[in-house]
């Protein structure tokens, strides 16, 4: 199994990024302020535009590690990558399967099914945890719905019909999400899903989450052999990583919104972390992101026992897991591919 390794975080816009020997140094108004050893380092992720040396590229790709340039926001900007070594005949199969209506339907359906079900267990989690500070039998509906979404997802018959199941659900579900925030309520408040850009503390949070762990999917399936632009739900768009939208509905309620929720209610972030701009557009601040990938950091390490191959691993690595299970699905190893469901 591949071991999780570091994530480098660099927040400051102005530090510029080089190498020396085996260490990535990280300089700012020319002068060192740290470096890190390369050898136990998977990613590198720069929130700025200050850049890197043409050897530090270089480096990055021929070792594998990747070198992300994002904006402050957390928009993918691009990252550096070395030669492609996916295995052909896995991708051809791949795309034979995305071609296939009924074949790209099935998946999607296992995708959105576990994605309903994981959300209706965040729910559930909530009662379970919190039943004294929430509206349990308005919480009990909304899983009930959630349950019976499941069970529709698994027979839809076409893709729009999957799509709408999978839309009046995540209505359902962002309809209590405010009630799970149970402290910082004047500051973190949640009416509706806006993004592009997000409008509040609590959409910024969740797109910058969402963003990150997208990153993780592309990268889970590109080392697995798999086109993380050809997806079997999402459609192909220029540009668009459709396969890695697919794959990270699966952890959205559970890896993501649990996350963005537990650093809220437990305060390991506030209202100073954020700024708002000029066109309405709410984003972290160079504090707010340290505070944000500190406990990140510490989320990814953090382990569950996998309900499909029954082992321990990082929850940092469930991309990685379930890129490979994919993989070995589309290659006929396994009767279907086995999303992953969380309780």
């Amino acid at each position: 199994m591949k071991k999780l390794l570091n994530t480098v975080y660099v927040n400051n816009p102005d530090r510029y990024l080089s190498l020396d020997g085996e260490n990535v140094v990280i300089s700012q108004d020319g002068e060192e302020i740290g470096r890190v050893p390369l050898h136990n380092i998977e990613r590198i992720m720069t929130f700025g535009y200050a850049g890197a040396s043409p050897a530090l590229m270089g480096k990055c790709a021929q070792d594998g590690i990747e070198l992300v340039f994002m904006s402050r926001n957390g928009r993918f900007i691009a990252r550096v990558e070395g030669e492609v070594k996916g295995n052909v005949l896995l991708r051809r199969q791949q795309y034979r399967f995305s071609d296939n209506k009924e074949q790209a339907l099935d998946i999607a359906k296992n995708i959105i099914s576990a994605k309903l079900f994981n959300s209706r267990w965040v729910l559930e989690r909530m009662i379970r945890d919190h039943g004294a500070r929430i509206d349990t039998e308005l919480f009990n509906k909304k899983s009930d719905f959630l349950k019976s979404a499941v069970k529709q997802a698994r027979i839809a018959e076409d893709m729009d019909s999957l799509r709408g199941i999978e839309g009046e659900a995540a209505s359902v579900y962002f309809s209590v999400f405010d009630d799970m925030i149970l402290q910082q309520k004047d500051d973190f408040y949640f009416r509706t899903r806006n993004k592009r850009p997000p409008l509040d503390n609590v959409n910024a949070l969740l797109s910058f989450t969402y963003s990150l762990t997208t990153g993780m999917c592309t990268s889970a399936l590109e080392s697995v052999g798999l086109d993380p632009y050809v997806g079997f739900m999402h459609t192909d768009r220029p540009g668009r990583r459709s396969l890695a939208l697919d794959l990270v509905e699966e952890f959205r309620s559970v890896l993501c919104d649990r996350f963005v929720l537990t650093i809220i209610n437990k305060r390991l972030i506030n209202n100073d972390d954020f700024i708002k701009q000029e066109d309405g557009a709410v984003i972290l601040t160079e504090k707010g992101r340290k505070n944000f990938f500190s406990a990140w950091q510490k989320r990814k390490s953090e382990e569950l026992k996998h309900p499909f191959i029954e082992e321990k691993i990082e929850w940092g690595m469930l991309p990685y897991v379930q890129a490979m299970l994919l993989a070995r699905f589309i290659r006929g190893d396994l009767d279907c591919y086995p999303p992953f469901m969380w309780k």
